[in-house]
């Protein structure tokens, strides 16, 4: 055998011709109009893009999402007073660090979540609520029961 008899295992692989007609025709999967769209395209750097985000005010900060009053809806747990009827027993305090040591509510990115009691629910036991943002129809239902929320 000599070297112009050898031949590949395989056959080479043929190139896409794109915008010739066929599955690949019109925008040839490039999209409509736009840098990207466009032949021999080349992109800006990505720090202008950057820079081209910022504020061009003095003082910018980025805004947090938990000031100025707007909470976000995962970092309040809430409870109705049901729960608190079934699982305590009368005269106990309730306060976030018992209720995750009960297993009640869990932590919120290793944090302790807020918690938030509502009324829902009959209520017979003596407690005492600490820590914990009540709702007004859960407040007058501890209060009737003879407990109390500090």
């Amino acid at each position: 055998m000599q070297l112009h008899e050898v031949k590949p295992k395989h056959k080479p692989k043929t190139k896409k011709r794109i915008a010739r007609g066929g599955k690949r025709g019109t925008y040839s999967g490039r999209g409509v109009k736009g840098q990207k769209s466009r032949a021999g395209r080349k992109f800006q750097p990505i720090i202008r893009e950057l820079i081209k985000k910022y504020h061009k005010l003095r003082g910018y900060k980025r805004k947090s999402s938990t000031k100025g009053g707007s909470r976000k809806a995962g970092k309040i747990t809430i409870l109705n007073i049901e729960i608190l009827e079934n699982k305590f027993k009368t005269g106990e305090k309730i306060n976030p660090a018992v209720l995750l040591k009960r297993e009640i509510i869990s932590k919120i990115k290793g944090k302790t979540p807020r918690v938030k009691i509502l009324g829902k629910g009959e209520l017979t036991k003596k407690f005492t609520i600490e820590r914990c943002e009540v709702s007004k129809t859960a407040k007058e239902k501890v209060e009737k029961a003879g407990g109390e929320v500090k």
